[in-house]
């Protein structure tokens, strides 16, 4: 069982960002401390709303999620934090919806990504317990995204292309800045 020691934030150009990520067993103790050091580092960063095992070392199929609620007046707060364990998709609408996402691997790249608009999922919560719920607009962004890191797909690369190539530039200078070799 692989354990990272840092949980540092693994920034586009670092492999990690492009392993497909392994089912998790049984909830062991190990497992379940890898789960709380996600949170951790989620809820230590106030702009953070998710983060998926493989953006932080763990090859693993966990992600956490915490999901903004907004309020009338336009304020906002955050849901509970949530564990996502093996999550597996199935029936995605046929609606989509584009909007703008950005991820926490690829910081100041916001992009245009279309995505349906609802779908089922399975997955097993922090107490072990099989979850089947519909996810709809924003949760269901946030769970398909999350999602495309446990399979090595990153949010760029499920935008139009030709817009992909007009960020190349920024793209290359971001692997160059974060992913320099340690001296």
């Amino acid at each position: 069982m692989q354990h990272p020691s840092d949980y540092e934030i693994r920034y586009y150009g670092h492999p990690d960002l492009r392993k497909k990520a392994k089912l998790v067993g049984k909830l062991t103790p190990e497992i379940l401390e890898i789960c709380e050091k996600m949170l951790e580092k989620m809820l230590s960063l106030s702009h953070c709303i998710g983060f998926a095992g493989p953006q932080l070392g763990v090859n693993l199929r966990i992600f956490v999620i915490r999901e903004e609620k907004f309020l009338p007046d336009g304020g906002y707060y955050f849901a509970e934090p949530e564990v996502i364990i093996n999550p597996v998709f199935s029936q995605p609408s046929q609606e989509l919806e584009t909007m703008t996402e950005g991820c926490m691997s690829l910081p100041g790249i916001h992009v245009e990504v279309t995505r349906p608009k609802s779908m089922q999922v399975c997955y097993l919560n922090l107490k072990g317990e099989a979850v089947e719920e519909k996810v709809e607009d924003f949760r269901a962004r946030m769970f398909m995204h999350e999602n495309d890191h446990l399979n090595g797909v990153l949010h760029i690369d499920r935008m139009d292309p030709k817009k992909r190539k007009e960020i190349e530039p920024l793209l290359r200078e971001m692997k160059k800045r974060y992913n320099r070799p340690l001296v």
